[in-house]
């Protein structure tokens, strides 16, 4: 049989079926900007990406080009690399800070059934190709993925997973030292972390790793989620370290862990002490948070006169024993698809398009940090925010005896 055009239809006795998309694909594309690209005309996918991706100093966003080194590790490894820069306007006092930035999202390596010494192996195996690229394209400042080291176990509630814990200083960190030293870069790695120094408790961290290759401090997960499958309270609890800004060689960064992005006093604490960037390390799944991920940092970002980078991991892990969450839904042996899409966000509403839904990814900006200061200069949100007022609601609010300012309608429940 023939199409309209002559052709035989796909499929047909005869012919091959067409490929099946990649799971986590969006019709077959790894990103809905590349979706646009493919099927606008070039105005119209102009337009549209004004309008998604925002425009940086009055202009589309930048793509940089990068060294083939960087291009042939990508190839040969199988990921996403993508890299763009922000600019900021001339100043007459002060030197351009501009600075490059990285952040990597992946898949775990082996099954989830395998030896846990090899799937740690794996993955920190699967991983160094993507920073020695990140190394070659001279980044200055990289950050992983939430827990990168492990699969995102914790919507089984097992306990057998807490065995991927470790100390502040353990293994992958000090994989990490040693990279960090060989390309004069910053590494945030967030991992699930075994403190030794208070009966083994467990904790969501963060390590920030100087370009020296010290540990310069960690940050604990703020806010922990429960809700669905995400069952995280069973291996860990709230952190206890504040919001610290970490004061580094190429600027100043904060971390705010996953769950914290709903947050909007999370990401506030960091802009007041003063963050220039603030990383956003995930691990979260379509069907819950996807129509956020694009919306929470930008707000952020927007909101907090500082750069932001969003990290997912991608793909979909299936562990062993199925599990339930307590919602009624039937048991499943996995979290769903974990949709990758790792972007940067400008303080001036900019930002860039996003990594694969499905693959492996390394993503780049060269960003000028004097940005941060223009858009305060420009909005005063900080010069108009009424911390004072916020402050008092919020002592009122922590009384057992808080009363609501709400004024009723006095005619609510008259009679006529």
């Amino acid at each position: 049989m023939a199409t309209s055009n002559g052709k035989a239809a796909q499929g047909e006795e005869g012919k091959a079926p067409p490929p099946a998309s990649p799971a986590g694909s969006i019709g077959g594309y790894e990103s809905l900007h590349r979706l646009l690209e493919a099927n606008l005309s070039p105005q119209l996918f102009q337009e549209a990406s004004r309008l998604l991706l925002g425009l940086n100093c009055a202009q589309p966003l930048e793509a940089i080009s990068l060294p083939d080194a960087t291009t042939a590790l990508a190839e040969t490894h199988n990921f996403d690399v993508q890299a763009f820069r922000f600019s900021a306007d001339k100043e007459f006092l002060r030197q351009p800070r501009v600075i490059r930035v990285g952040l990597i999202q992946n898949s775990i390596a082996v099954p989830t059934t395998c030896h846990f010494a090899d799937q740690k192996k794996a993955i920190m195996d699967k991983i160094k190709p993507v920073i020695d690229a990140a190394g070659a394209s001279g980044v200055n400042i990289l950050c992983l993925q939430e827990a990168w080291t492990m699969p995102f176990a914790f919507c089984t509630r097992e306990k057998r997973w807490c065995e991927f814990a470790e100390p502040v200083d353990g293994e992958s960190t000090q994989f990490l030292q040693e990279l960090a030293q060989k390309y004069n870069m910053v590494i945030v790695s967030p991992i699930l972390e075994r403190d030794v120094k208070h009966g083994e408790t467990i904790w969501n961290t963060s390590v920030v790793i100087g370009n020296n290759g010290n540990i310069i401090g960690i940050h604990r997960k703020n806010h922990i989620p429960r809700v669905g499958d995400f069952n995280e309270s069973t291996y860990y609890m709230e952190g206890n370290t504040g919001h610290p800004v970490f004061e580094t060689a190429y600027g100043k960064i904060g971390v705010n862990i996953c769950y914290g992005r709903h947050h909007p006093l999370n990401w506030l604490a960091f802009g007041l002490n003063g963050a220039e960037i603030v990383f956003n390390p995930s691990a979260t799944v379509g069907e819950l948070s996807e129509p956020m991920w694009p919306i929470e940092a930008r707000n952020a970002a927007i909101a907090n006169s500082y750069f932001v980078g969003s990290i997912n991991r991608v793909g979909t892990e299936v562990f062993p024993n199925p599990f339930t969450s307590g919602d009624g839904k039937p048991q499943h042996a996995d979290f769903g698809h974990f949709y990758g899409s790792s972007h940067f966000s400008a303080p001036d509403a900019s930002c860039t398009p996003s990594l694969s839904r499905y693959r492996d990814g390394l993503i780049i900006s060269d960003m000028d940090l004097n940005l941060c200061r223009q858009i305060k200069d420009k909005w005063a949100f900080r010069m108009t925010a009424r911390y004072e007022m916020y402050a008092s609601l919020l002592s009122e609010y922590l009384k057992p005896d808080f009363k609501p300012q709400v004024i009723v309608d006095p005619l609510i429940n008259k009679k006529a």
